[in-house]
């Protein structure tokens, strides 16, 4: 069986073989699925974000849409994507040291991190009003989809937790916002599964 390897190795290793090569993610992913299939029963899953994330965190350079290369003697200046810790440190202050989705702070056991509202390849910038602070398991979700992929999970953690604790008036509020998803036609993919048999 071939060597496990990671998305993000699996990506880095088609790169660093066709250094200062302008690619286009089509060949790379399909260079990654295959090789990931040598060793997993199931595909890879959205080598393409990961490609943008490898950009986003200074390991490739985006030539345009689509369009990535390897420079082996490229070096992303991470100090420009990240908050100064002056900067942080108002950020909390101002949060009053609590995630801003859930209101957790680490008393209730949970990391806190700064988070950019929106993102640096967006046009974000590091200003305290476009920093806001979150808990990890909240920044973990908000990076792996977008601000209403997130949010949209959010509600289906909190619909979750009111069908345990058969909290009525939270179950309606949840359910009215899935009707507001489904009215729009936003984030479909992500399924609800809605159970109110025991009111």
């Amino acid at each position: 069986m071939a060597e496990k390897k990671t998305i993000n190795e699996l990506i880095m290793e088609y790169f660093k073989d066709h250094p200062n090569m302008d690619l286009k993610h089509g060949p790379v992913v399909d260079y990654v699925t295959q090789e990931y299939l040598k060793f997993s029963a199931e595909p890879p899953r959205d080598p393409w974000r990961a490609i943008r994330s490898l950009h986003q965190n200074g390991y490739l350079i985006k030539v345009k849409k689509g369009v990535y290369r390897y420079d082996p003697n490229y070096k992303e200046q991470v100090d420009l994507w990240d908050f100064d810790e002056e900067t942080k440190a108002k950020i909390l202050e101002r949060d009053n040291y609590r995630c801003v989705v859930c209101g957790r702070g680490e008393e209730d056991g949970v990391e806190l991190t700064v988070d950019h509202k929106k993102p640096k390849n967006s046009g974000g910038d590091n200003s305290i009003d476009n920093g806001q602070t979150l808990c990890s398991p909240h920044n973990i979700l908000k990076k792996k989809y977008s601000r209403t992929e997130a949010g949209k999970k959010y509600i289906i953690q909190l619909y979750e937790d009111a069908l345990r604790e058969r909290d009525v008036a939270m179950i309606n509020f949840c359910e009215d916002l899935f009707e507001v998803f489904d009215k729009h036609h936003i984030d479909e993919h992500i399924k609800v599964s809605k159970k109110k048999s025991f009111i």
